[in-house]
């Protein structure tokens, strides 16, 4: 990576070292000579201090390619992003070059392989999506005995590490597996790229992704394990993958820290590329194979049921029901360890509802105690049927477990309390063993069914509120209009639904994230945080992967157009660093409604805005329309007395109406821009274009300029072969006219001009430039807009220019602005080359030859 480096920095690219740890290396340190090194970032915790990547200074130093070692590195506590692979992704999108360095075994995807051949837990991973989409993969292939022999000179690690990897890992079997293990990653990315260039170039058919791959996540401890296994299958296969979590009845009792680690194993799924769901039923393997046939699956990855042999014989296994059911899908059974299926707990002691098993005692003592009430005018029968309500009523109140050992009780009491001999749990009639028997059966059938049916319950209870709060929000924010009315709607509804403090932070002004709630005002780093957010259109704080340890959440609301605020969420209480992925996939859904209704007020509020402005601009054409005909005829007149007077005139009063009749000429000027500009804007404006040539246009013009260009000596350029151009004479010749007049106006007395005229790119371009102030930084196209004025010094109403880019429009052309090289402006226009001049005499062109490089004094009086 460092012979790169250097390489491109011979060749004049910026490169910069973000972070290259050496391991004491005497030839890595020798490759640092002579680079641009930033200094680290100094962390201290827990009287701890270490040296990170600062990525706030590689992103102020912004070079074009910089250097990041050890891609899998987990930052110090307290830094932006929790991994190094984060902040590469961030320098990235600010739109800087990485090179960094990573190995194998460090791949998410490959974690359990890793373990199973080194017997070392790899606790540093990235996801295997940050590997894909890096732009260039080189692979540093090396022998195991070479690499050992490196170990022994000590020029990998320094002596003390070496001493402790070799043994410990980098043993030579391990080499070997970890070396195949890297050739098939960089196989995979190669037969990657042919995929691609065969789709990119047509060379045929793209295939089908006919493979779909669904693997079924439990809170069984292999479930990370099977989730690494069928993204390796999905990544081989090219396929689309599922990772399905379903809630049945018995999830309801687990403790919380399995659900911690359903919704940890979801996430590690969502972050690997598959698409996570989760489903509510009573029976796993149905609602597998149910969502298998719905989404076209072709493979069903499972883990083997760590239940004894006994307990799969009676109620049976999830993998060994889905062989049997699921048909011509194939089912693929992941073994995990046994140690771990030792450890798994579905529930643990503090999780079991020790009330409803009270109250389940005290319902059958009831229910005994009412049967001693009635026995005398009852039958046993009538006596079995009260137990069995209680056994509905246990089950519908307090779940599955305390219903069936109210089953339990319930035979108990119904011996020893009313079976002859009575007070004993003997009896004489062999026939109350088919009746006890029965009576358990049957009660811990209403049980299960009773049970499933609350489940059932739950579950549709949970869609229906979703559903409702979904419902509820799109049809209040569809009946308001108002900014601030929308955001307050939307408020309301994600507070109440997610049980949170929520505020949506809009940037006011562009660069800066405020709250227009006074009770959800953010500090410093909360409101930097949001900026990411709202910058990089990504999820951020609680919950997430970048800057978890933020006790809020921040969701960028990202509407048709473009990103237009933030979502900020406070839990009332954090109970878990997760939100579970429903939760999230309901607020991502509650946040786009709100995005999408945020920026229909926008909109709306556009589109008043433009209403009123095309209304006001009508009127105002009106109105300049009206009075520009109406100054006309006075104006006429007061330039022709003025004209014949001036011939009988001498002296002082000579000069007074040679100003009035010059002032006269500049008002009709823009009078006359006026008119042109309602013209344009109405689509009046006729083009006639005819065969003219360039020269005989410049020189028309500086005959009309007349004295105004005493002052300012003009050189023209125009080639003695410049063919004939079909425009229109009359206002290519008003365009050069205001861009010499625009050019008068901004630059100092007996400073020069220069108009050229040549053939380039297949088109004419007519260029007008001077050596006056030029133009501000920015204005390079507002120069142009209607009633903009650089300067406010140089006359005018800020309308020459913009006939000039209506009149260039509709002669199908460009015009543009920019700095001339050694001071001064220089405004360029082209017209489009069309058909096959007509010939031209010889002495048709001798002005031209004459007039290029001429003086201002001999070329605006010359003619063609």
């Amino acid at each position: 990576m460092l012979d790169a480096a250097r390489m491109h920095k011979a060749e004049g690219v910026d490169v910069v070292i973000g972070y290259i740890d050496s391991h004491g290396r005497v030839e890595t340190e020798a490759l640092l000579d002579g680079m641009e090194i930033l200094p680290r970032r100094d962390s201290t915790d827990q009287d701890i201090t270490q040296h990170e990547f600062d990525l706030d200074a590689a992103l102020a130093r912004h070079p074009a390619l910089i250097l990041v070692d050890d891609l899998a590195h987990t930052n110090a506590s307290g830094s932006a992003h929790a991994k190094r692979w984060q902040d590469v992704q961030e320098l990235l999108e600010a739109g800087i070059n990485v090179y960094t360095s990573l190995n194998v075994q460090h791949l998410e995807s490959l974690n359990d392989l890793i373990t199973q051949i080194t017997g070392v837990v790899i606790r540093e991973t990235i996801p295997d999506t940050v590997f894909e989409q890096a732009d260039e993969v080189e692979l540093i292939d090396l022998a195991p005995d070479d690499l050992l022999q490196r170990f022994k000179e000590d020029k990998v690690y320094v002596p003390e590490d070496a001493s402790y990897a070799v043994p410990h890992f980098f043993r030579k079997g391990n080499l070997i597996a970890l070396r195949e293990l890297a050739m098939r990653c960089a196989a995979d990315r190669v037969d990657t790229q042919m995929q691609d260039y065969r789709h990119d170039h047509a060379v045929s058919r793209p295939w089908l992704a006919t493979e779909r791959i669904l693997v079924c996540i439990s809170q069984a401890p292999d479930s990370a394990r099977l989730v690494r296994a069928a993204h390796r299958m999905a990544k081989a296969l090219h396929a689309e993958w599922f990772a399905v979590h379903i809630e049945a009845p018995e999830s309801l009792r687990l403790a919380k820290d399995n659900r911690d680690y359903v919704a940890q194993t979801l996430h590690l799924a969502d972050q690997l590329g598959a698409e996570t769901t989760t489903l509510s039923g009573n029976n796993v393997s149905e609602e597998l194979i149910a969502f298998a046939h719905s989404h076209n699956v072709s493979r069903i990855v499972v883990g083997k049921s760590s239940h004894p042999r006994w307990r799969q014989a009676l109620f049976g296994s999830i993998a060994g029901e889905l062989v049997q059911k699921i048909g011509r899908i194939e089912v693929h059974v992941i073994t995990g360890d046994r140690e771990e299926a030792e450890r798994s707990t579905n529930w643990t002691f503090d999780s079991i509802n020790w009330l409803g098993y009270f109250w389940a005692v005290i319902a059958i003592a009831f229910c005994t105690f009412l049967s001693k009430l009635i026995a005398p005018y009852f039958s046993l029968t009538d006596i079995v049927i009260l137990y069995l309500l209680g056994i509905v009523i246990v089950a519908a109140w307090q779940g599955l477990g305390p219903s069936i050992l109210a089953s339990a009780f319930s035979v108990l009491a119904f011996d020893f309390f009313f079976v002859p001999p009575t007070s004993s749990f003997t009896f004489y009639d062999q026939h109350f063993v088919v009746t006890f028997g029965f009576m358990l059966l049957l009660g811990i059938m209403i049980s299960t069914l009773t049970a499933q049916i609350r489940h059932q319950a739950r579950a549709a209870r949970q869609r229906e509120q979703h559903t409702a709060a979904l419902y509820a929000l799109s049809r209040d924010l569809a009946r308001m209009w108002s900014k601030q009315e929308l955001i307050e709607m939307a408020i309301r509804h994600i507070g109440q639904v997610m049980e949170c403090q929520a505020a949506i932070l809009l940037p006011d002004p562009p660069e800066r994230m405020s709250s227009p709630d006074p009770s959800f005002q953010l500090t410093v780093n909360e409101r930097a945080i949001a900026e990411w957010v709202y910058e990089h259109g990504q999820a951020a704080g609680w919950g997430t992967e970048t800057l978890a340890d933020d006790k809020i959440l921040y969701l960028p609301l990202v509407a048709s157009r473009r990103t237009i605020g933030v979502l900020g969420m406070r839990p009332r209480q954090i109970s878990s660093p997760l939100i579970s992925p429903e939760q999230f996939h309901l607020l991502e859904t509650l946040a786009s409604q709100t995005a999408l209704a945020i920026e229909r007020a926008y909109l709306v509020e556009e589109s008043q805005k433009a209403k009123v402005q095309i209304e006001t601009e009508r009127m105002r054409n009106a109105l300049l329309s009206s009075v520009s005909h109406d100054l006309k005829t006075p104006l006429a007149a007061i330039a022709g007395a003025a004209g014949s007077l001036i011939e009988d005139e001498v002296g002082p009063r000579r000069e007074l109406i040679l100003t009035i009749t010059e002032e006269a000429d500049r008002l009709n000027r823009l009078i006359s821009d006026l008119l042109d500009m309602t013209r344009l804007e109405s689509g009046a404006l006729q083009v006639r274009k005819e065969w003219q040539a360039a020269e005989g246009i410049v020189g028309a013009t500086f005959t009309r300029l007349g004295a105004r260009l005493r002052d300012h000596p003009v050189t023209t350029h125009i080639p003695a072969d410049m063919p004939l151009v079909l425009l229109d004479s009359v206002l290519i010749g008003q365009v050069l006219m205001n861009l010499l007049e625009n050019a008068i106006k901004y630059t100092p007395s007996d400073s020069p001009m220069d108009v050229s005229v040549n053939i380039s790119g297949g088109q004419v371009l007519f260029q007008v430039a001077d050596r006056g102030s030029g133009i501000r930084s920015g204005d390079e196209e507002r120069v142009f807009d209607k009633f903009y004025r650089a300067r406010t010094d140089g006359g005018g109403v800020g309308l020459g220019l913009t006939v000039c880019r209506g009149i260039i429009a509709a002669h199908s052309g460009r015009i543009w602005a920019k700095n001339r090289e050694g001071g001064g402006a220089v405004f360029q226009f082209t017209l489009p080359i069309e058909g096959e001049p007509p010939e031209v005499k010889a002495e048709e062109t001798e002005w031209s030859e004459k007039s290029e490089g001429i003086p201002m004094e001999e070329a605006h009086n010359a003619k063609p």
